[in-house]
């Protein structure tokens, strides 16, 4: 549904010419109507094709893969601290109920709301 006017505004192109001519309002209207259809229907596949980027993983969404420094001991049941390459203090909580103490190298494995799940770089 993005963009969907984009291919009203190139129906309006031709419209300017036509609106020249003899022709009945009502046939006006139903030519840009038909342009307007025919235009999202056979030129919106190929612009999405074209416009589709990759997704680029942004913000939290990086975290996952990397490696995070504990800056404070994570615990059975107490979740610590680790802080990411660019400096960034995170809540860190270990995968399963191990004991990770502070200065251990960890891989972020994912991203819970504001929590990053760790394990021990190996």
């Amino acid at each position: 549904m993005a963009l969907t006017t984009i291919w009203a505004a190139a129906a309006c192109v031709p419209m300017i010419f036509i609106s020249f001519t003899p022709l009945a309002f009502r046939w006006q209207l139903f030519i840009f109507i038909v342009l307007t259809i025919a235009l999202l229907f056979f030129t919106r596949p190929l612009a999405v094709k074209t416009l589709k980027s990759k997704r680029l993983r942004t913000n939290v969404e990086s975290l996952a893969g990397q490696e995070v420094l504990l800056v404070r001991d994570i615990k059975p049941f107490e979740k610590g601290e680790a802080k990411a390459k660019n400096g960034v203090i995170w809540t860190a909580a270990a995968e399963g109920d191990a004991e990770i103490p502070a200065g251990t190298v960890c891989v972020v494995s994912c991203v819970e709301g504001n929590t990053l799940k760790v394990t021990p770089k190996v």
